[in-house]
């Protein structure tokens, strides 16, 4: 296994200079977020209305006017964990706070159901340019979700926040917060944390009910996704549950902030000759200490390539990359992940990418890997489109795109989650430019 480091260490070692100056930097990093916590802007959800599909059903969207300067959000219902879900009102305003977030959603008539069940809703919130659909980031911001509670029966509350990257809670905190992980081109990845109440009921929806309260830290950012969630261990009634999201942070009496480590970009695998360059970029980095680049040959055992040294504390762009030269003879698929370690020595791993090594790759075209399809379908494209962006459709027997995204710089092969597409017929179609390609795959269910 090689060790590198980046860019600015380059040229010397981890001297016990340079230990202690990381060090340094993080108290000086963790001062830093602390401080535009308590700077963030508060944005205002007020006189939110319906401009899009039907009230309360899944892709509706509610725009909700300047909630800063210049700034409109808008609030798409992304789905629901069943029918018998349902919205009572996009932004209570009889009750909690006015400034605040505050939908209302229902299971059935007001009432859970018998077992144990788990049901949501989930928003898209997206900050555009005042009047328009133009996304625009915005540089800080909290929201603070109050009340996370229960009916004093058999249900309590849950919120789940997607693309955070700080919370914090109370010390003495009632909530149960663990991390949401979704399948990421095959690899289980962190997205996001889940804070889980109590079922004991806390009167009234107030800041100073610290214990099931929590504040989730967005930096950067033009949309996310929230759920407002609730659970059950058997019939009770009360299931209509009312949720208040204030876009600003508050007080704690011993406040614990905990920081997700990496945020990574621009994961690429290109192959050039014999060679596969590797790049990556973060575009925030906390308390991390250096990443392993691991590399399999059938895409379920995986050696240790590399080891890259990490910037440690970052809050700007910060490039990696690394060229792995391929033993003699490499053919077929080769797969790549990252292993982003931190101080602590916990650990997140990246999407896997892979690339194709031999045959012909400078027709885009989908690798019978397998086909027919049951979960997975590579599609790998020529060199000269590599590192561009690059548009991936599949599309139906009847012309409807069923899935459709863009990448801003393609790796040689992309990886397109199947796992939710109708068995049929389709046809994947890559755009680069004003070049396109085709392949016809078939999509199974076993």
């Amino acid at each position: 296994m090689k060790f590198l480091y980046p860019a600015q260490l380059a040229n010397s070692v981890l001297s016990t200079i340079v230990k202690a100056a990381i060090a340094i930097a993080l108290l000086v990093t963790s001062f830093s977020v602390l401080n535009a916590q308590s700077t963030a802007k508060e944005l205002v959800f007020q006189n939110g209305s319906l401009v899009s599909g039907v009230a309360g059903a899944d892709n509706a969207i509610y725009r909700f006017p300047s909630v800063m300067s210049g700034v409109d959000a808008l609030v798409r219902i992304n789905g629901r964990s069943s029918a018998m879900v349902q919205l009572v009102s996009i932004d209570l305003t009889t009750t909690g706070f006015d400034k605040a977030f505050q939908p209302q959603v229902t299971y059935g008539n007001n009432t859970s159901p018998a077992g144990n069940t788990d049901w949501w809703m989930e928003f898209q919130v997206s900050f555009v340019k005042a009047g328009t659909s133009a996304a625009v980031p915005v540089n800080s911001f909290s929201v603070t979700s109050l009340d996370i509670d229960g009916n004093n029966d058999k249900i309590s509350e849950y919120q789940s926040y997607y693309g955070l990257t700080t919370y914090t809670l109370e010390q003495a905190t009632a909530l149960v917060a663990s991390s949401i992980q979704e399948t990421v081109s095959g690899t289980l990845t962190t997205v996001g944390k889940r804070f889980d109440g109590p079922v004991t009921n806390y009167t009234d929806i107030d800041t100073a009910a610290t214990a099931v309260m929590a504040t989730s830290n967005y930096v950067n950012t033009s949309s996310f996704r929230i759920r407002t969630g609730a659970k059950s261990t058997g019939v009770s009634g009360a299931a209509d549950r009312m949720y208040s999201l204030w876009f600003k942070s508050f007080s704690y009496t011993t406040a614990v902030t905990s920081l997700l480590p990496v945020t990574l970009v621009n994961w690429t695998a290109a192959l050039n000759n014999s060679t596969v360059a590797l790049k990556w970029s973060t575009t925030q980095e906390k308390n991390s200490n250096y990443f392993i680049v691991e590399r399999s040959f059938d895409g379920s055992s995986y050696n240790d390539a590399a080891m890259v040294f990490a910037a440690g504390n970052s809050d700007i762009v910060v490039n990696y990359a690394y060229n792995d030269k391929l033993p003699a003879g490499s053919n077929g698929m080769i797969y790549y992940r990252l292993k982003m370690v931190d101080l602590d020595g916990n650990y997140k791993m990246s999407p896997v990418k892979v690339v194709k090594v031999g045959g012909n790759t400078e027709t885009a075209k989908i690798s019978a890997y397998p086909n027919p399809v049951v979960n997975e379908v590579r599609v790998t494209v020529p060199q000269n489109w590599q590192g561009k962006q690059v548009t991936y459709q599949v599309v139906a027997a009847n012309g409807q795109a069923v899935k459709s995204y863009s990448v801003k710089f393609a790796s040689q092969t992309e990886t397109i989650n199947m796992s939710q597409v109708p068995a049929g017929m389709y046809v994947v179609r890559v755009i680069n430019g004003n070049e396109s390609a085709v392949q016809s795959v078939v999509k199974t269910t076993n």
